[in-house]
């Protein structure tokens, strides 16, 4: 584990592989750049993964819960690309954060890999009465306002873990999830509203790098309707569905995210 001052925020990051492609890799909300340690070795003959611990998460400093939470990450991620292109990897809020970069700074990205990347504002867009019923975080939400801490935590793992129950982790798992859900909160504006702008008109259609959209058969239904969005926009998309595998796929199901990857980037450009 590596650690600098980066974009005026203490950043830690890691680095699976030793292949000719220099890849990034921005891990989901509550993990670390220990999540991307399965895919990264699977691609260690293709890839040199730097994978970054996400403001707020692993190593890295915490969010000061003033500084805009998604600019901060993005310049952090920009960083790392600064000597792309890279092939750029995120995963839910990560790929949100990855599709920023490849808006702002395309340049700089080689390939695009989104993983289930949580931006609801697409799901909205493209069916509003689908989403004002996909009512599952309306709980998480409620107990969030109550101050049952606990209580939203298992609700949003529960919805967006990896099967096993938060009262079932071990403590320092537990704890570290609990501790973090103040991020969840802030995350809103940027997933839910699209502050960023992610869906300005032309954005997505003006990305001009290869862009793989991976998503599990069995996450939420809302993931699919973000996902069809997004391939109904971005240029050069191609779609991956895993089945079986839910919001956690880089780590439940790491081989066949690593053999779409590997299959992509294969293909000629």
């Amino acid at each position: 584990m590596t650690e600098a001052v980066i974009a005026g925020h203490r950043t830690a990051w890691r680095v699976f592989g030793h292949g000719p492609r220099p890849a990034l890799a921005l891990h989901c909300s509550l993990a670390h750049a220990g999540a991307w340690a399965a895919v990264g070795e699977r691609l260690g003959d293709l890839l040199t993964m730097t994978a970054v611990d996400m403001p707020g998460h692993g190593r890295t400093a915490d969010w000061d819960g003033g500084t805009d939470l998604h600019r901060l990450s993005t310049d952090i991620a920009a960083h790392f690309a600064a000597q792309g292109p890279v092939d750029l990897i995120g995963h839910s809020f990560g790929g949100t954060v990855a599709l920023r970069l490849a808006l702002e700074r395309p340049e700089r990205v080689r390939s695009l890999t989104l993983i289930e990347p949580v931006l609801f504002a697409a799901a909205h867009r493209a069916d509003p009465a689908h989403y004002a019923a996909d009512t599952a975080q309306a709980p998480f939400a409620q107990a969030w306002r109550e101050g049952r801490r606990e209580d939203a935590a298992a609700l949003f793992h529960a919805e967006w873990g990896n099967g096993i129950a938060l009262d079932a982790l071990p403590e320092r798992q537990r704890r570290y999830i609990v501790d973090r859900m103040g991020l969840i909160v802030a995350q809103d504006p940027y997933l839910a509203q699209d502050s960023a702008g992610l869906l300005r008109p032309g954005g997505l259609e003006s990305l001009p790098m290869p862009v793989l959209l991976a998503e599990g058969g069995a996450s939420p239904p809302v993931i699919g309707a973000i996902m069809g969005e997004l391939a109904r926009r971005i240029p050069d998309a191609r779609r991956l569905v895993v089945p079986g595998a839910g919001h956690m796929l880089p780590i439940t199901h790491s081989a066949a995210v690593a053999a779409g990857l590997r299959a992509m980037l294969a293909e000629p450009t």
